[in-house]
């Protein structure tokens, strides 16, 4: 999916609530069972086969931690052999965790900081994509749970955030998300207890974010939710539902309070 038509998804009325997907997906099931060097490739590299792995291995035990100038022109330069694709002009910081990077795509001019994660991990899912002019903060974690997560062009990301996907989270354009900010597109079954949480089936509506949004810090969004476009939600708002356009919302549970427009 391109970024024009993720920004015409937004710009629909999207009932989320019909995006049911039953995710039953464990990391046991993407671990099919071998020798510890495969249960490693299907839990890291993403592919089995030696010459994929050996590569994984040299390039990051090589340039991962390199510090300073030297490490960024090195990184820019070898990352690329790693991912499905990587544009022109992106920066990639000290110490990155990379999982299932055949399943990462990147546009041109990116900066992803020191000591973020990008983990694509799945079976069956596309992985991550991110749009042009992105900017990913130190320390964030972008993580699939046999999911997506697609990310418009001049997004910005602030440190200490997490965007999980077991399903599918969408990002438009243009928007900007602030410090410790968690974007959770998946849940738990929890409708007995005779059964252990962690057994439960694990269940995703997909999260979907409007163009030109602004999530304050340490914002909650929650599975099922579709926050309109141009809208603002206030720091440390959970939001549980879905928010219109050009709305800001604030609060625990967040309500709208003012309308932009």
């Amino acid at each position: 999916m391109d970024y024009d038509e993720i920004n015409k998804k937004n710009d629909k009325s999207v009932d989320i609530n019909k995006k049911i997907i039953d995710t039953k997906y464990r990391t046991k099931e993407i671990v099919k069972g071998g020798s510890k060097l495969k249960k490693y490739a299907d839990l890291i590299v993403g592919k089995r086969d030696f010459f994929s792995i050996l590569k994984y291995e040299i390039i990051t035990s090589m340039f991962a931690s390199m510090p300073g100038a030297i490490g960024i022109f090195l990184r820019s330069f070898f990352y690329r052999f790693l991912f499905k694709k990587v544009g022109k002009n992106v920066n990639f910081g000290k110490n990155i965790t990379i999982r299932h990077p055949n399943k990462i795509s990147i546009g041109d001019n990116v900066i992803i900081d020191e000591n973020c994660m990008l983990d694509a991990k799945g079976s069956t899912n596309e992985g991550i994509s991110i749009g042009d002019n992105c900017f990913i903060g130190r320390n964030s974690i972008l993580s699939c749970k046999n999911g997506d997560i697609k990310l418009g062009s001049n997004i910005t990301i602030g440190f200490n955030c997490e965007l999980f996907s077991a399903s599918e989270l969408i990002i438009g354009n243009d928007t900007l998300i602030a410090a410790y900010v968690y974007c959770i597109a998946g849940d738990h079954e929890y409708n007995t207890v005779e059964k252990p949480i962690g057994s439960l089936e694990a269940i995703s509506k997909g999260i979907i974010i409007g163009q030109n949004c602004w999530l304050g810090s340490k914002a909650l969004i929650l599975d099922g939710v579709k926050i309109g476009k141009s809208s603002i939600i206030g720091a440390a708002a959970v939001v549980n539902k879905d928010i219109p356009d050009y709305s800001i919302a604030v609060g625990i549970p967040a309500n709208v309070v003012k309308t932009r427009v």
